[in-house]
């Protein structure tokens, strides 16, 4: 009888054990630890993962890091893709992975000018030089190229330092609009122009968040509690005390200051990046079908995608369009 009770209690206690034990999951970033993962950080450090039962270990990116290559190969469970070029050349590949969320509802990449020297986007085109990098030649420039008629060659190549252009008043430079605009102002001394491409009609989600098609199949429950509580995380980072999430980027990336911090995050919530358009009705982290799809349209047109993809391959509209992070940001603005 006493053995009995014995086995009983323990499996019990296996049992309370197995009901609060956390799934661990892994997110890669596309770079080190900054504000622009801010959310991501939020919600580690505030337990807003682990109050929807994910202990969620954040892997950050870098110049040699390559995270989508260790979400293909089942090494992380998500992984933060850029913007939609990225998921439409896997699909092109035919690589089952999905986009389950976009966390900032505008591509970050901007244009920097020197003060008063042009007045629109379109004006770009009357500079001398466009300071644009490898890629970004190949993606947004043939875009610019196709829908305003810029010329190839007045983009220079970009080398990521930003003396040519603040040398050259006579020049235009590619940016975020969360760092370089405090770069320039730090080492020319003077506040660039800032002209967003995605309110030229760049129109992409970025910040995104992609899991492959077998981890929404066999553990849809734990792509919802990453998705929802990433969502979250970004409400409390924008709207609330992003002190938790500062900590843990600052104490990953101690080269991290307050002031760039500071600045990004205010420039995040200035331009709209993370919570604008769709997001504000239906919540951050939220996609549209119309959004995805008018975007490849684009790219095909200026021949930076194949076209004839099978789209519905790329997006899932299940995770991200519950609207989670709405109380929460109605609740920190006090509405």
């Amino acid at each position: 009888m006493i053995l009995k009770r014995a086995a009983a209690t323990a499996a019990m206690a296996l049992a309370a054990t197995s009901a609060v034990a956390l799934e661990k999951v892994s997110f890669g970033t596309n770079w080190v630890p900054e504000a622009e993962h801010g959310g991501y950080y939020q919600a580690v450090a505030d337990g807003t993962y682990e109050a929807c039962g994910l202990d969620v270990t954040i892997v950050p990116g870098g110049p040699q890091v390559n995270n989508r290559a260790l979400l293909m190969a089942g090494k992380l469970d998500f992984n933060m893709a850029g913007n939609l070029l990225l998921p439409f050349n896997a699909i092109e590949q035919g690589i089952p992975l999905k986009v389950v969320a976009a966390h900032f509802q505008k591509e970050p990449q901007v244009i920097l000018t020197h003060p008063g020297k042009v007045s629109s986007f379109e004006d770009l085109k009357t500079l001398d030089k466009l300071f644009i990098g490898d890629a970004g030649y190949q993606s947004y420039y043939q875009w610019m190229i196709n829908e305003y008629g810029f010329a190839p060659e007045t983009r220079v190549p970009y080398t990521f330092n930003p003396a040519p252009f603040i040398a050259d008043e006579n020049s235009g430079q590619q940016g975020y609009v969360t760092s370089e605009p405090f770069a320039v102002e730090r080492e020319g001394g003077f506040k660039p122009d800032v002209f967003v491409i995605a309110d030229a009609g760049f129109d992409t989600y970025a910040t995104l968040v992609e899991t492959m098609q077998s981890t929404i199949d066999e553990k849809p429950e734990v792509v919802k509690c990453f998705v929802e509580g990433s969502s979250i995380g970004w409400a409390n980072y924008l709207y609330g005390d992003p002190s938790a999430g500062n900590a843990l980027i600052q104490s990953q990336n101690p080269e991290m200051s307050d002031e760039q911090i500071a600045f990004s995050i205010e420039a995040m919530k200035e331009y709209g990046i993370v919570d604008s358009g769709t997001s504000l009705e239906m919540g951050i982290g939220a996609m549209t079908a119309e959004t995805i799809e008018g975007f490849y349209d684009k790219m095909v047109a200026a021949g930076v995608v194949a076209p004839g993809l099978d789209l519905s391959k790329v997006y899932s509209l299940e995770f991200s369009n519950t609207g989670v992070a709405l109380p929460v940001k109605k609740k920190l603005m006090g509405e």
